[in-house]
């Protein structure tokens, strides 16, 4: 895949790069070393401040950069202006809490004492060098969400980003270095994926974290297991969303819509499964078909639109074969179905879709749909949809509407995910922990966890 932007509203090709050489990758890695050995030294208040100060030139430069983000992926503008400000809020807790989160803790005095010391403390240290291999579907969040806490920890970065965001990758280290970081804190490598396994078996990268494919996770995790290096993976996800007869059922269906479509349909987190309980299931049905073809398919440009284009003409031919698949197989269209043929809109466009009557022989029951359409599917009761649920290889997140307690205690136990969400919709927040189970990856992204991952947790014993 050539590294360039290709705006996918009209598919014209914007700007290419050439991928980086043996030379600047070997000269980027030995920076990477050389500022590593000074900048762990640093103190969390001159990396806070640092932090800072790129989160208000983030903020200065949203518009600039959320055009940057549409153009080279498609998102609609208001979405990625909102994606740009959670950046620097994430920024901006990591700068302030990171001492906090990392500081010594201290056994209990009977432990102590019943090891034999005087005294007994856990640090965590900075590892080094962080491979980070992130996705065009959130080209900057993806990104900040590691960025952040790495380098309050002490560890610098090497940013592999997806080949068609290169703009967007290119931009993220011109922040930090305008920020005041030194040139070696965190570098983009313009490489190609297959470049990617010889920088992690370098034996200077210390551990890496990938947000992206299935294939790309077990090649990634692959690598590192053989050369015995920290991972952490958030792979793809075929989130729940489970309604039950006490849920208001407007606001359910209502954002129900959002959940699905978020992102142009292109979010591992996105609701894709709509599991149903038989009492509201028609109600439901018809609220969010009705919504689902209210939303604005256009120029990603226009603050009027709700959903653009898929990121890349593959993607959306992908997506096409799992809702023809499914047709074939009995399903039922209830809106969408079919590409969007408008000459206005020549790009990689695909129309909010609902499709009901799905059985598990079809691939979209078992495949990750990567773009704006959902399943329907009808549970008899609790039990039901808790097993259609976690009738999946996925378990990312899930959602949950209901307002009986005893229904959510059970949920909560039940459901295979990293994250459930009651009554609203799954969202990242700095402050809480990230990931998923089963082959939605391990590891946790963001909160204390998430700092924590890329430390050395080292246990300081001091004899009488």
């Amino acid at each position: 895949m050539p590294i360039a932007t290709v705006n996918p509203a009209n598919g014209e090709t914007l700007k290419t790069y050439e991928a980086m050489g043996e030379e600047e990758i070997e000269r980027r890695l030995q920076l990477a070393v050389a500022t590593f050995r000074t900048y762990r030294t640093t103190t969390f208040v001159d990396r806070g401040r640092l932090l800072i100060q790129a989160a208000n030139l983030l903020d200065a430069d949203q518009e600039d950069i959320a055009r940057v983000m549409t153009t080279e992926m498609g998102k609609p503008i208001k979405q990625a202006r909102a994606e740009a400000a959670k950046c620097a809020k994430a920024m901006r807790w990591y700068a302030e809490r990171a001492e906090g989160l990392l500081a010594d803790e201290e056994p209990a005095d009977s432990d102590v004492k019943d090891s034999g010391a005087s005294r007994v403390r856990v640090r965590y240290r900075p590892l080094g060098p962080v491979l980070a291999v992130m996705p065009w579907n959130f080209p900057l969040w993806q990104v900040m969400r590691f960025a952040a806490p790495a380098l309050m920890a002490g560890n610098v970065g090497l940013l592999k980003h997806s080949s068609n965001v290169p703009q967007t990758a290119l931009y993220i280290e011109d922040l930090f270095h305008r920020a005041g970081y030194t040139e070696g804190c965190f570098q983009t490598l313009l490489i190609g994926a297959g470049q990617v396994d010889d920088v992690l078996r370098d034996e200077r990268v210390k551990a890496a974290t990938l947000t992206g494919s299935e294939p790309a996770g077990r090649a990634v995790a692959s690598t590192a297991g053989e050369m015995i290096k920290k991972t952490v993976l958030e792979l793809g996800g075929s989130d729940p969303y489970v309604v039950m007869p006490s849920a208001d059922i407007d606001r359910a269906a209502q954002i129900a819509v959002t959940a699905r479509v978020q992102n142009n349909g292109q979010s591992c987190i996105a609701a894709k499964r709509f599991i149903v309980h038989t009492d509201v299931y028609d109600a439901f049905a018809d609220r969010f078909v009705e919504g689902m073809k209210a939303l604005v398919v256009g120029d990603p440009m226009l603050d009027e639109t709700d959903v653009g284009p898929l990121s890349s003409e593959q993607g959306r031919a992908d997506l096409e074969e799992l809702v023809d698949d499914a047709g074939r197989s009995g399903a039922t269209v209830l809106c969408g179905g079919h590409r969007l043929r408008r000459p206005e809109l020549p790009g990689w466009y695909y129309p909010p879709t609902v499709l009901s009557d799905i059985t598990r022989e079809m691939r979209i029951h078992r495949e990750e749909a990567f773009g704006p359409v959902a399943t329907l599917y009808r549970a008899s009761d609790l039990d039901e949809a808790v097993l259609i649920a976690n009738d999946s290889p996925f378990g990312l997140s899930s959602n949950v509407w209901t307002r009986d307690e005893a229904e959510v205690d059970r949920f909560v136990r039940d459901l295979e995910a990293g994250s459930v969400y009651v009554n609203g919709m799954t969202a990242s927040h700095p402050a809480f922990p990230f990931g998923g189970v089963k082959r939605s990856g391990f590891g946790r992204e963001l909160s204390g966890h998430g700092i924590r991952e890329f430390c050395n947790i080292t246990t300081v014993w001091q004899g009488a």
